[in-house]
């Protein structure tokens, strides 16, 4: 039976998790209702999406806690790589954008990225004084 998992992350800033999941390969929407696959079911509640990749993917704001949650159908899930491969991409992928964002809040120009075999990834940034 299709249901929806709520999976708590630690994304708070809506415009680097856009960001995170276009650099992904994602194409966005704004403000969904995400619905079970083939259809709202009878008794499966649907879930109102602030961002969305797929009818049955996308994040909620959690107001108490601050945070984004992924919700996701995950019987149906058919991305290339399972959710928690996915989460962690995601968050990777999610602090490089804020690390983008804030230093170029503060003057600083990012000189070069470059991205490890061990799937780190070193930012080097500038700011002429």
């Amino acid at each position: 039976m299709s249901h929806f998992s709520q999976i708590k992350t630690k994304l708070k800033c809506k415009e680097s998790l856009v960001s995170a999941l276009n650099t992904l390969g994602h194409d966005v929407e704004h403000n969904v209702e995400l619905e079970v696959r083939g259809g709202h079911a009878e008794g499966h509640p649907k879930f109102n999406a602030c961002v969305a990749i797929a009818s049955d993917i996308g994040f909620s704001w959690c107001h108490r806690n601050e945070h984004y949650r992924l919700i996701a159908e995950e019987d149906t899930w058919d991305l290339d790589v399972p959710v928690q491969r996915f989460i962690d991409k995601l968050t990777q992928q999610y602090a490089i954008e804020k690390i983008k964002r804030q230093t170029a809040e503060e003057g600083y120009v990012i000189e070069s990225e470059v991205k490890n075999i061990n799937g780190s990834v070193e930012l080097v940034v500038s700011r002429w004084v």
